[in-house]
């Protein structure tokens, strides 16, 4: 038999699949559709203090090998999302659920975290440092001063289980001096990663940019994504504590996708631009084709080969 279930600190999973903040979590009817999902877990849209619209449209486009997006926060405010979660709890007690959110300010980060605390909130909270399509904010987590100086806050207050979501790094030595940073602090988990910023495609049909916020340029996900997702979940496992976990996100369209970022060191696995083409059936397939990979290598658990990618000598 087969075992799927993965863990998060304390919190047990069925699977390790859910969806990327941002896809199929926007309002409750979205949410509702995960819940009956055959994912692991959800997480809800990047909270603000307040509702945001979002960028002008259009500001998603479907490409080839993904997918390329400038959304600027759309969502429905902390106040939406800690209502359903709520709910959430009360329906499903055994069933953690994630909130993500995000500030555009230093203040705002603290008080959506501020909201979290005071709640009766019981699962994991994952915090932003990593939206690139916001027009004039640079991404927090290429900030490694910002980063500490909210992280620093944060933890004078936050008690409750709670991840940072990162973009990505190119660079070892960023790997490094993130993960000297991160280990400082008693993270449950950190997501790695948002997508690959400051893209830019053109419709050959027209020669213009294919999304109008910031003059087109946005983030690049799908399988452009997974080499770049497999180093930073790479990367992270092997710089930070033992006891911080990963979600690892990224390039996510079949179930060798999903075991080669646990093989690198993934706890769990988000989907992101393919589960935003396919919709939620796409976790059924996934989790086929990962027993099935799992059955040809002769593994019965993701434990058995969790972070054990080889190296060439």
């Amino acid at each position: 038999m087969l075992n799927l279930q993965t863990q998060l600190g304390n919190f047990q999973f069925a699977n390790p699949l859910m969806n990327a903040s941002g896809v199929h979590c926007m309002d409750k009817t979205e949410l509702d559709e995960m819940v009956a999902s055959a994912s692991g877990s959800l997480v809800t849209k990047s909270a603000t203090v307040k509702p945001r619209p979002g960028n002008p449209e259009p500001r998603y486009a479907d490409l080839t090998l993904g997918s390329i997006n400038s959304m600027g926060l759309p969502n429905l405010g902390i106040d939406y999302y800690l209502d359903y979660v709520q709910q959430y709890q009360q329906e499903h007690p055994n069933q953690p659920i994630f909130m993500s959110i995000v500030g555009t300010t230093f203040e705002d980060n603290i008080a959506v975290a501020r909201r979290i605390q005071e709640s009766d909130f019981n699962g994991l909270a994952e915090i932003n440092l990593s939206c690139p399509n916001v027009p004039g904010e640079p991404q927090t987590a290429y900030d490694p001063d910002q980063t500490v100086k909210i992280l620093d806050e944060l933890f004078t207050f936050f008690t409750k289980p709670l991840g940072v979501k990162l973009p990505p790094f190119f660079d070892l030595a960023q790997f490094d001096q993130m993960a000297a940073i991160l280990n400082r602090y008693p993270l449950a988990f950190i997501n790695t990663m948002n997508s690959l910023g400051n893209g830019l495609m053109i419709d050959p049909a027209t020669d213009t940019v294919m999304i109008k916020p910031k003059g087109g340029f946005g983030g690049i996900g799908g399988a452009f994504a997974k080499p770049i997702a497999l180093a930073n979940v790479r990367a992270f496992r092997q710089r930070l504590r033992p006891e911080i976990a990963i979600i690892g996100t990224g390039g996510v369209q079949t179930g060798r996708d999903v075991y080669d970022l646990i093989l690198c060191g993934a706890n769990m696995v988000q989907v992101g631009t393919a589960l935003h083409q396919q919709g939620t059936g796409i976790f059924d397939r996934l989790l086929s084709e990962l027993s099935g990979v799992m059955q040809t290598k002769g593994y019965s658990s993701l434990a058995e080969f969790r972070g054990q990618l080889k190296t060439i000598e």
